[in-house]
């Protein structure tokens, strides 16, 4: 059992190396042939960031799948399946049209189509879902059309979904890597546990998927480098659906009954943790979902396109009730690591009540951090010390006036108050939302006194 553990670690480090290196050399080439944006009034970063981060994910890959082939415990995945070539089929040319989109910004409706297309490749070849387990019903066999329409529509949202909480650096590299990790976990267990050597293609899109993401966080975290683009979106998109496929599609629920032995309703609640390979995709993107329901939702109410960005995502909010940019994504990251390891932890032992009670006490420190923007804490005087600037208790203010300017009295901070409001605009106002000049309130005082002064100066330049 440890060998192949050690196949798939190796996958993972050759395919994160692979992707950090080429990220890298990526970055200059978006920036030689202009692929960075001018900043939109959606966009959260200040200065015009270069796309594209999607060439170096899919040259990790690439590299992944070209290793796992000369591995001794893994190059049975492509001698017995044809799912890794289908996967790369469609994989190149959801690439190939995020690359165009992030170099020429393509039409929605022709993304989308792209996004079919590239969903039917990988069902031509194989990689589609062929039945669904139905607890309480049992196994329910679909016809070619049905499992092709099932399988494009599950291609599709997955894709949009993370294509749509793409929206701070380094937010769904590390959401989708959580998500693999947790569905790597549930793919080997039912490789290794149950012995399905069918859950083998998808354990190893999960391996390399993680590498993908863990080789391009580095460039890609606040302040990023470089963005991944759709390129790089839809792509981790694909890989995580393929791989929900892959099981679905591959293994029959009914040659699981050999290893539970009973009623036929008792077969069908052991079998649980078949049953999940259709669901758990679904539940490891929660959040992602989410956001793309309540968008279009949101856009069609007031008679938008469903596909016109605004600013009105998941993450956005965050920022508006006052969180920073860094902590925005640790608090998306945090649910989605509850949601997806909650769900694996759940079907392996969801006959046990701690579970479900770690699952609600993780919930409750969720809503904690949520809330924390709004209710500050605030320590002694004694422990100001000991404790960061935010939450340390502010010295009165002194009013100082110029005698000779006969300017109106102006509140003076001690310097513990400036230092506090110094760490403050560190931390939080140099991560917020970009906002218009000439717009009120733009990155505190500070920026207002420099604009102020400057103005001034002039309007005493053109009196005399």
């Amino acid at each position: 059992m440890g060998q192949p553990v050690r196949d798939y670690l190796l996958t993972l480090c050759v395919t994160a190396a692979v992707t950090y290196l080429l990220t890298g050399p990526v970055r200059k080439f978006a920036i030689a042939i202009g692929a960075m944006p001018a900043i939109r009034a959606r966009d959260v970063h200040r200065e015009p960031t270069p796309r594209l981060g999607g060439i170096a994910m899919f040259g990790g890959l690439c590299a992944g799948l070209i290793v796992a082939d000369h591995l001794f415990n893994l190059k049975g995945v492509f001698e017995l399946s044809n799912e890794p070539r289908a996967l790369l089929s469609g994989a190149a040319l959801i690439w190939l049209i995020g690359v165009l989109d992030d170099k020429f910004e393509i039409d929605a409706l022709i993304k989308l189509g792209g996004q079919m297309i590239a969903a039917a490749v990988m069902v031509i070849q194989g990689l589609t879902i062929l039945w669904l387990p139905i607890p309480g019903v049992g196994t329910v066999a679909l016809t070619q059309w049905q499992g092709t329409l099932l399988t494009v529509a599950l291609v599709v949202i997955t894709i949009n979904a993370v294509n749509f909480v793409d929206g701070l650096d380094g937010l769904a590299a590390g959401m989708v890597c959580i998500a693999s990790a947790a569905f790597f976990l549930y793919a080997y267990r039912l490789w290794m546990g149950y012995g399905i050597e069918a859950a083998a293609p998808a354990t190893l899109f999960a391996a390399i998927l993680m590498g993908m993401c863990l080789g391009f966080l580095p460039h890609n975290m606040h302040p990023a480098r470089i963005f991944m683009g759709d390129s790089g979106s839809m792509l981790i998109g694909l890989v995580l659906a393929a791989g929900a496929i892959s099981i679905t599609g591959q293994v029959d629920p009914d040659n699981m009954r050999i290893f539970f032995e009973g009623s036929e309703r008792g077969a069908t609640h052991a079998m649980f943790p078949v049953f999940i390979p259709l669901l758990l995709p679904l539940t490891i993107i929660a959040i992602p979902a989410a956001d793309l329901i309540l968008a279009i939702v949101r856009r069609t109410w007031n008679g938008q396109s469903p596909f016109a960005a605004d600013r009105g995502h998941l993450h956005h909010r965050l920022l508006e009730i006052g969180h920073s940019h860094s902590r925005a994504v640790l608090i998306m990251y945090f649910w989605s690591a509850l949601i997806a390891f909650g769900t694996v932890g759940y079907s392996v032992h969801s006959a046990s009540m701690w579970i479900v009670f770690l699952i609600v006490g993780a919930s409750a420190i969720g809503l904690i951090l949520l809330l924390m923007p709004r209710f500050t804490p605030r320590a002694p005087h004694w422990a100001n010390r000991f404790v960061p600037p935010r939450y340390r208790h502010s010295a009165p203010e002194q009013v100082s006036s110029s005698p000779s300017s006969g300017e109106n009295p102006v509140p003076v901070a001690s310097g513990a108050q400036q230092g506090v409001g110094d760490a403050q605009m560190g931390e939080e106002d140099s991560e917020r939302a970009p906002v218009a000049v000439g717009v009120s309130g733009v990155n505190g005082a500070t920026a207002i006194g420099a604009r102020s002064r400057f103005s001034d100066r002039r309007s005493l330049d053109s009196s005399r």
